[in-house]
């Protein structure tokens, strides 16, 4: 392994080529469109989107927010087999903070979050649209450090009520919110990449559950390869009104397994065992079978930063943060931005190198966000010179203006 420190376009770069590619050994998990937590991590993306399109279109700008703290409640429902009900909503704690002005006009804040959470709720589960408790815990606080004396005035203390949009730093130069941290690596193996397609198969909007409307978004998978023996455990619960008896229930598992294995012979060379909802007891009803297609119908919580990382993964013998970037405003918050630019520089490194790829950025509060304070990328070729490496990766970093109009334009997903 060689190791290499230089200055590159404002940062800090520490390059290792040579190092060792991961091992055969993997742990991967994904969990799908319905889980409780990738509910929140979408719906707080989603209020986010809303806010800043609204905000640049009314002033030219994105104002200040963030919904980042977003937590669900699950309610209570009644299963019977081929029908059910919801007999408790519900709720949807959106905490955060926004500008609720900007000079002498008001933005209507809590009327966009209302209709974005139920827009949401309709499109990802319908049958829990008009069965939402909203509780809205927005501020307008300012964060800390602005020490108040008889003469002080703080840019700060307008942090989320600008007088106009030229209280707004970032349109002066784009600055680091936080010291925070991005992580991304590439490629994805085969067998991670297996784990998102079964994932994605039966919670997303697919041939499978176009024909099958039994088949429920709130899916886990969670995959174990060895490098000979591959196992993976998945959760596909069923809805409710779609199956008739404990019979039709048996027989659709036996579907999803189906599906499993054609799957597998497309995507993973080796043979691949399944087991599907192992907490099952038939014998006693006691089925995962929902009115909804989500746990969130009856207890179950989720939490924005609980659930896959930005590159849509849980993988914990990979590098991974603890960053939940979905609802961080899109224009500074590293914890959003430097996790997708990590995740980018690892991608084209890998794409101009043809070999594995492992990137860190790491932030320093008020640094220009360009230039992150320490960067370390760790490549397993050692043939390319530390200048190539650099070089990708600050023709990444020079695209976060770029970045914040994708990710309000284009809906890139994060997780």
């Amino acid at each position: 392994m060689n190791r290499t420190t230089s200055t590159a376009h404002g940062s800090t770069f520490l390059i290792e080529t040579g190092v060792g590619e991961p091992g055969p050994l993997s742990l991967v998990e994904r969990k799908g469109l319905g889980h409780p937590d990738t509910l929140a991590d979408h719906l707080a993306e989603e209020l986010s989107r809303a806010y800043a399109r609204y905000t640049r279109d009314q002033f030219g700008s994105v104002l200040h927010h963030n919904f980042d703290k977003l937590a669900l409640l699950g309610g209570a429902s009644e299963v019977r087999y081929g029908g059910g009900q919801m007999l408790q909503p519900v709720k949807v704690l959106v905490n955060g903070r926004a500008a609720y002005r900007c000079g002498g006009q008001a933005i209507p804040v809590d009327d966009l979050v209302e209709t974005t959470v139920r827009d949401f709720f309709a499109r990802r589960l319908p049958a829990v649209r008009d069965h939402l408790d909203l509780q809205l815990n927005i501020t307008s606080n300012s964060s800390p450090g602005a020490v108040h004396t008889e003469t002080s005035s703080h840019d700060r203390t307008r942090w989320f009520a600008p007088r106009s949009v030229e209280d707004l730093r970032e349109r002066r130069t784009l600055l680091a919110n936080d010291t925070s941290l991005g992580t991304g690596w590439a490629p994805l193996s085969p067998f991670e990449r297996l784990v998102r397609a079964l994932s994605d198969q039966f919670s997303g909007d697919s041939d499978f559950t176009r024909t099958h409307a039994w088949c429920g978004s709130d899916v886990k998978v969670m995959g174990y390869f060895d490098g000979h023996d591959a196992d993976i455990v998945l959760c596909v619960p069923q809805i409710s009104p779609h199956v008739p008896s404990r019979a039709a229930y048996l027989e659709n598992n036996e579907v999803v397994l189906a599906e499993c294995h054609r799957l597998a012979a497309v995507e993973f060379p080796q043979p691949v065992r399944f087991r599907l909802n192992v907490r099952d007891l038939p014998e006693k009803d006691e089925l995962y079978l929902t009115f909804t297609g989500s746990s969130i119908e009856s207890g179950d919580e989720g939490v924005v930063g609980r659930g896959n990382r930005v590159n849509g993964l849980i993988t914990p013998l990979r590098p991974m943060n603890i960053e939940g970037a979905n609802g961080k405003n899109p224009v500074y918050h590293v914890g959003k931005l430097y996790n997708l630019a990590a995740n980018r520089i690892a991608e084209a490194l890998h794409t101009a190198l043809g070999c594995y790829a492992e990137v860190h950025l790491v932030s320093a509060t008020g640094q220009p966000l360009d230039q992150p304070w320490r960067v370390v990328l760790r490549v397993s070729d050692d043939g390319p010179t530390p200048e190539k490496i650099a070089k990708v990766a600050c023709d990444v970093l020079a695209e976060f203006p770029l970045l914040t109009d994708e990710i309000l334009d284009r809906g890139v997903v994060l997780a």
